[in-house]
């Protein structure tokens, strides 16, 4: 898959992403978190960001292109984690809403990443 499908494809799913998160919140108000879209917006970015680390790395070099992909993944865990970390210090109480919306969000652009990786390496290997 080249680059411009994917960035073609990623806003298209991101679009459709946020059209059912405004969905989910009409219909269930309470299973959307405050900082629903500073979340949203980050792991975005984020998960961006570690496909073009990965897409750089797989390009240069496909030999190490594996390398490449566990690094970008762990960059993107760690900043998320990170995230996270500094959420839960700023806040005094516990939120299972924001914990459940943020994992959520985080697997399912993880998955979007994954699988357009995987189209990347399913190519070099024919």
């Amino acid at each position: 898959m080249s680059l411009r499908k994917f960035i073609v494809a990623y806003f298209i799913y991101t679009l459709i992403l946020a059209g059912a998160a405004i969905l989910l919140k009409e219909l269930l108000p309470n299973a959307i978190a405050g900082q629903f879209w500073l979340v949203f917006g980050f792991l975005a970015g984020l998960t961006l960001i570690a496909y073009l680390l990965a897409h750089l790395g797989i390009q240069r070099n496909p030999q190490i292109g594996v390398f490449a992909i566990l690094g970008s993944v762990i960059i993107k865990m760690l900043f998320a984690m990170a995230f996270v970390l500094i959420y839960s210090l700023k806040q005094a109480k516990g939120d299972l809403v924001f914990a459940l919306n943020f994992f959520s969000l985080y697997l399912l652009f993880t998955l979007f990443e994954i699988l357009g990786l995987l189209r990347n390496l399913r190519h070099q290997n024919k």
